[in-house]
């Protein structure tokens, strides 16, 4: 519960509005690292890789984060680039939905094909900080968020530890978290 409520309550503080600074204050690392920790959206979506991480286990716990941290690093260059991609919104938003749902369904498909779907939302993720980057500097900025999105990953896995530690199973606690995540990316978008 100690690890749970940290947790808890850096995503109730969170809120899109504060994830999107003011193009000229981008560039530093601790930019970079504030950016995703402070947007719901983001917040929801990471911590739900994490969870479904956990819910899959072996070997899913390690490659799904860090497939997704991978991807939205070369979404990010993307947008450096100035390649444009379409939906990055949507898709940011439509990841919340899903990840939760793939959650509270614990769905539990082979490693390489959750690693595709998160991949493919951590292609949007990333070019969403990039394009918002402007001309300050990309590397530290992009340290600093690859980095608090591993910690964000890293605190949905911790959840689910916590959550098999402290109850009989952890398999309804997670379920109800993902249906919550589902229905938080559904208040976002229409809401």
């Amino acid at each position: 519960m100690k690890r749970t409520l940290p947790i808890l309550a850096l995503t109730l503080a969170a809120s899109p509005a504060f994830a999107h600074l003011p193009p000229g204050e981008y560039g530093s690392f601790l930019a970079g690292v504030t950016h995703p920790i402070f947007g719901l959206d983001h917040v929801l979506a990471m911590i739900a890789v994490g969870l479904w991480a956990a819910q899959i286990g072996g070997r899913a716990v390690w490659l799904v984060p860090t497939a997704f941290v991978l991807t939205m690093i070369a979404g990010f260059l993307l947008a450096l680039t100035g390649l444009p991609l379409p939906f990055v919104e949507p898709a940011i938003l439509a990841s919340i939905v899903i990840l939760g749902l793939v959650v509270a369904l614990a769905l539990r498909p082979d490693p390489r094909a959750a690693m595709a779907l998160v991949g493919a939302f951590a292609l949007f993720h990333g070019h969403a900080h990039g394009g918002e980057l402007g001309g300050a500097s990309a590397l530290q900025f992009g340290a600093g968020f690859a980095l608090a999105t591993a910690l964000l990953h890293a605190a949905g896995l911790g959840t689910a530890v916590a959550a098999s530690r402290l109850l009989t199973t952890n398999a309804p606690a997670l379920r109800l978290l993902g249906g919550l995540t589902s229905a938080a990316g559904l208040y976002i978008a229409f809401g």
